[in-house]
């Protein structure tokens, strides 16, 4: 898998708690992507809780107790859908939410050590 916020963002809405066979739960597989990122108003609530800048939706903190495990573990734990989805959203931040993504790579990854690995092939991922 290939991804920094591996899962950062949606996975962002995609990562929930462990299940037995040590995944994580497909509770959220079914969100629609496209439509949380086609709408900011969606989307910024979401970046603010991962960034600890707003209130968080229980989705939202779900997501933000996993996203350093996932990224440490290259989302080792995600179902295949929600690794399909944090490279599309992280895709989508790395080409339309450049500020955010500056933030999120400095909270989640200060010393660029998963983001150099992926960041360039991410960059061309379309939302």
């Amino acid at each position: 898998m290939k991804t920094f916020i591996v899962v950062c963002l949606f996975a962002v809405v995609t990562i929930a708690s462990a299940r037995p066979d040590d995944k994580y739960t497909d509770k959220y597989d079914k969100i629609n992507l496209d439509e949380i990122l086609e709408n900011r108003r969606l989307l910024i609530p979401y970046l603010k809780c991962i960034l600890e800048q707003g209130k968080c939706s229980p989705e939202g903190k779900e997501l933000k107790s996993h996203i350093q495990e996932a990224l440490e573990n290259y989302c080792a734990k995600c179902t295949e859908t929600q690794r399909n989805g944090t490279r599309r959203v992280i895709g989508h931040l790395i080409n339309n939410e450049e500020e955010y993504w500056g933030q999120l790579k400095a909270k989640y990854d200060p010393t660029n050590k998963y983001v150099t690995k992926y960041e360039d092939d991410l960059r061309s991922v379309k939302a």
